[in-house]
């Protein structure tokens, strides 16, 4: 390393952070320069990356901005760095991640090395047997909105790094592309899709929430993923003042409640027979509500559990129609093992931890959808639905192994 450069930042550390940004793959930005492309001159790539940050004069280029649909038919905004600025994101958080991975809170689960979506869920799960009420809180535009200054005055409670404060404070700033190649400027907020966002976002609700809360209201536990927040009260009366006084606080540090998503929500089970509305809430693709449960005796009871969402039931319920496995006659039982097979244990590994048989109405369809493969496949079914699925329903008795739904027992 050249001894004039004015930032120490190691060769290797770059060398590290592309293998990171390689292995999470991903598309190009604004230059259209793939992963696949930017090897092809990784030496000079890399090379240009540690040469501009190490001398201060990196400057990142804009981010691209692509339509995400949602499965409420809206779409939300996912900003694309290019493959060169996410090895440089990357170089900071490695550097940032450690300093400030100790001090989150427990409870604080969005991308958290060793913390999952499961299991703020699980956590959700438990309090919410012993709490009878939670607030249900939705930041309005959290990863749009975020100030600028009181952001960087965040991150500099855990650095005072230069280097890392030059070029966290330049990705805040750097401009939007939209997809017709209008260019915008950014004076708020930190775009998601950036490497370093996730993680910047965590250092400003750290302080703007999680320990905020956990010092004025030290008996109501919750749950954040990101910027998706689940608070516990022991009452109405403490949850309407814990919502008011978060409401409060997020207008402090510029940010607002959305005022139709932010609610109240009683957990009503067998033990709770007050009358309250609403009884139900969507966590991270769940939602709790009361349902049917079982005690070791076989008594049956209601008990506030989570399970599939609507929402996430006609996502995966759109993708699975875009599948058109129906037109595949040319391809054999095992191709389609092969080609969705992975797709479909993801489907089962998170939404089935928890009550697991709200699954059945997703594989029901899909089930449907591969009877209509055996009647295009062999022409014998083709007039003859009953003996297709009596054909279909012995192979996966037969074959259990084959798809990864009827190894649970979601069979035709």
């Amino acid at each position: 390393m050249s001894e004039n450069k004015p930032y120490c930042i190691s060769k290797w550390a770059v060398l590290r952070a592309w293998h990171k940004v390689r292995a999470n793959k991903g598309a190009a930005g604004v230059d259209d320069v793939s992963i696949k492309e930017f090897e092809k001159k990784l030496d000079n790539n890399l090379y240009r990356i540690w040469n501009r940050m190490s001398s201060g004069s990196y400057m990142p280029p804009p981010v691209k901005r692509v339509m995400i649909p949602k499965a409420d038919g809206k779409q939300r905004p996912l900003g694309i760095p290019t493959v060169g600025d996410r090895v440089a994101q990357m170089v900071v958080k490695m550097e940032l991640e450690p300093k400030v991975e100790s001090l989150f809170h427990p409870d604080s689960y969005g991308y958290r090395p060793g913390k999952s979506a499961l299991d703020a869920v699980g956590a959700c799960r438990k309090r919410c047997w012993r709490y009878d009420w939670i607030v249900d809180l939705d930041i309005k535009g959290f990863f749009d909105n975020i100030d600028h200054p009181l952001m960087m005055h965040a991150v500099g409670k855990h650095t005072d790094s230069p280097w890392m404060l030059l070029y966290i404070e330049r990705w805040l700033k750097a401009p939007v592309e939209t997809e017709d190649g209008i260019v915008t400027a950014r004076d708020r907020g930190t775009p998601q899709g950036g490497v370093v966002s996730p993680l910047l976002a965590n250092i400003f609700l750290h302080h703007a929430f999680d320990m905020w809360i956990s010092q004025e209201y030290p008996g109501c536990p919750f749950e954040r993923y990101a910027d998706d927040v689940v608070i516990h009260c022991s009452s109405q009366k403490q949850a309407l003042a814990v919502k008011a006084a978060v409401e409060a606080r997020l207008g402090q540090c510029k940010l607002e409640a959305h005022p139709d998503k932010t609610r109240i929500v009683y957990c009503l089970d067998s033990n709770r027979t007050e009358e309250h509305e609403p009884i139900k809430f969507d966590f991270l693709s769940y939602t709790f509500r009361p349902r049917s449960a079982q005690n070791r005796e076989g008594e049956f009871f209601c008990s506030f559990l989570p399970a599939i969402s609507a929402k996430a039931v006609t996502a995966i319920l759109a993708e699975v129609r875009t599948w058109d496995i129906h037109r595949m006659s040319d391809k054999e039982l095992t191709d389609l093992k092969r080609m969705f097979n992975a797709k479909i244990r993801g489907w089962i590994a998170y939404y089935g931890k928890y009550y697991p048989s709200a699954l059945h109405r997703v594989f029901r369809r899909l089930n449907r959808r591969l009877v209509r493969w055996v009647q295009q496949k062999y022409k014998r079914f083709r007039r003859h639905q009953g003996q297709a699925w009596q054909w279909l329903r012995r192979l996966a008795r037969a074959q259990p192994d084959m798809f990864a739904h009827w190894k649970l027992g979601m069979v035709p």
